[in-house]
């Protein structure tokens, strides 16, 4: 039987120490070269532009954010494919976001 993971509860947060100070997340993959996670954004987030070397795909579950002029709200999906810069990004009352990286193949 496979593990169920309840999004929304209080449980298995982490500090996030590859994002500003105050990001949390939720590990739900993490195989092979692909992960999943959930990116708990804080009020006043801000991230600079950056890239991967993987394909990263964003679903906005609750709260928002902005970048590149747009807002993203509840129910937006982005997806950035290696090396495409993406960002720069804030949130300024912060937002919950489903992130999806695939390897490259």
């Amino acid at each position: 039987m496979r593990n169920i993971i309840n999004l929304f509860d209080d449980k298995n947060w982490e500090d996030a120490w590859e994002y500003p100070d105050g990001t949390k997340r939720k590990l739900l993959r993490d195989e092979n070269g692909a992960k999943t996670i959930l990116l708990k954004l804080p009020a006043g987030f801000k991230m600079a532009p950056h890239s991967h070397i993987t394909t990263e795909q964003h679903f906005v579950l609750e709260g928002s954010y902005d970048s590149n002029g747009q807002t993203f709200v509840p129910g937006s999906y982005q997806i950035f494919y290696p090396h495409e810069d993406h960002g720069p990004y804030e949130a300024k009352d912060g937002a919950l976001i489903l992130v999806i990286w695939d390897p490259l193949t």
